[in-house]
């Protein structure tokens, strides 16, 4: 039973930790962005809780998807995966040098793939892709609502003018870095207090 517990407040502190820091991380970007004009947020506390909303979200999308369907064979293919999106990274980089939102959000992306996949002795990533793209749907409906009201508009000047079912593609690439946060944190905290305890 103790261990039972152990686990479970292992998890539950992981969980709001991870989404603590990733929901500082990603609210002080949405504060930036407003800053410099690329965002116009009409309700700038909406932002600030969208954030660590999402993160907690996606979270528990991929904890149910990791406790239903467990088999990890499919991670053997994330790091192609992973290459194939560092690669339209440097492309948007390379494209988007001068657009401060395509910087940002695309070299966020890159530098947390990148650290993840070459450097981190943690292997998840297999699990943080189904987990995105059962996001996915739930972030696009969301991201319309938001905009279908005016809450959030972008400044298209300040990105590459791509966009992906009317959302600029610096959205899903942002997304996917929040997420990608998010889950990397956990893993992080909760292997590290796995240890702790025994």
């Amino acid at each position: 039973m103790e261990l039972t517990l152990s686990f479970y407040m292992n998890n539950i502190k992981a969980a709001l930790l991870s989404i603590l820091i990733t929901g500082i991380f990603f609210s002080s970007l949405s504060f930036l962005f407003a800053s410099l004009g690329i965002l116009v947020v009409q309700h700038m506390v909406l932002a600030g809780l969208s954030t660590p909303i999402l993160s907690a979200t996606g979270l528990a999308v991929y904890l149910f998807l990791n406790s239903r369907f467990s088999d990890n064979r499919p991670d053997r293919f994330s790091l192609s995966f992973s290459n194939l999106v560092l690669g339209i990274c440097v492309a948007m980089l390379f494209f988007g040098y001068l657009k401060w939102f395509t910087v940002i959000t695309f070299f966020v992306l890159f530098a947390l793939l990148l650290y993840i996949e070459y450097r981190n002795k943690l292997r998840f990533m297999y699990y943080f892709y189904r987990a995105w793209a059962a996001m996915l749907i739930p972030f696009y409906l969301v991201s319309l609502i938001v905009k279908s009201q005016q809450a959030l508009t972008f400044n298209e000047n300040a990105s590459l003018k791509l966009s992906l079912l009317q959302l600029p593609i610096e959205a899903y690439s942002c997304f996917m870095g929040m997420l990608l946060m998010t889950v990397y944190l956990f893993e992080l905290f909760r292997h590290k207090m796995t240890r702790t305890n025994g």
